[in-house]
């Protein structure tokens, strides 16, 4: 049986009119939180070393109820207020359209450049003035995915901490390291620790697959309506294109993210640079 620190059941609830309020991202960054729903985001943060301060809990809306109070049992112990709300009230506070009955409340971290710890072989993505929270979300998963050693976001145009980052990364904001810099700040970093600058073009004739990827790069993506800004042009150490075969001239930020990060996991992989653990479980989610 579950036990909590508190119960909420009035929609009037100053704690939920609170959590309202931070969907809007100046009230989160006054208050410099994260908002994470859902079980997988919470699974994620925990695998993360990520610490909630608060979780909302209404049972009512579990998918299920054993993993949920596994769950719920360790976020308590890694140190989570844990507040039991009633429907009405949680679907207030929820940003999704089927609550799931968890809601975690944690800090915003923000890490440097200075911050990163890179492998011997690093693989670095770099976005530049993304501005959708869902691009940058999917971006996450895919990077997750590939293991890349970590995401710098540069010049930023959207909130990293925004709730639907969350949602479309699966949490894996969580476990990713991002770090925030400015396209001047990163080029130089990158020239200092050899690695290579990776840019798309649409107009060379050097594929994405004729490029060594299997030493350290960084694949640098852009804005979704005008792309790489000059500096990334000009200071690329290899520029390639995805081919296109149909009336469209390019594909959506996160889709060209996910074939070039999946292109250097290949390369990787052939040259022993990583190694593939197996497959997943059958009941896990992809």
């Amino acid at each position: 049986m579950m036990h909590f620190h508190e119960e909420v059941s009035s929609v009037q609830n100053p704690k939920v009119k609170q959590v309202v309020r931070w969907r809007d991202r100046p009230d989160r960054d006054d208050s410099q939180v994260v908002l994470a729903e859902g079980y997988r985001a919470l699974v994620r943060a925990l695998a993360g070393g990520y610490r909630m301060d608060e979780v909302f809990v209404c049972p009512e809306f579990f998918p299920g109820q054993e993993h949920e109070e596994a769950l719920l049992e360790q976020l308590r112990a890694q140190g989570a207020k844990l507040i039991r709300v009633a429907p009405a009230a949680f679907t207030k506070m929820a940003y999704r359209d089927r609550p799931e009955g968890l809601l975690g409340v944690g800090p915003q971290l923000h890490r440097t450049l200075a911050d990163l710890t890179l492998s011997q072989c690093p693989l670095l993505l770099i976005a530049e003035q993304i501005e959708k929270p869902g691009n940058l979300g999917t971006m996450m998963r895919s990077s997750d995915a590939v293991k890349v050693d970590a995401l710098v976001l540069c010049d930023s145009k959207t909130d990293l901490y925004n709730p639907n980052v969350v949602r479309a990364s699966t949490g894996n904001l969580f476990t990713l390291p991002v770090a925030e810099a400015t396209t001047a700040e990163t080029i130089p970093w990158l020239k200092s620790h050899g690695i290579r600058i990776l840019a798309t073009s649409p107009h060379v004739d050097t594929l994405y697959t004729q490029v060594n990827l299997a030493e350290p790069v960084a694949v640098v993506v852009g804005a979704e309506q005008y792309g790489l800004t000059r500096p990334w042009l000009e200071q690329a150490d290899l520029v390639v294109r995805l081919p296109m075969l149909g009336e469209a001239d390019s594909l959506n930020v996160a889709t060209a993210t996910a074939v070039m990060l999946y292109e250097a996991l290949r390369q990787r992989l052939v040259a022993g640079v990583v190694k593939d653990p197996g497959r997943v479980p059958e009941s896990a989610d992809c």
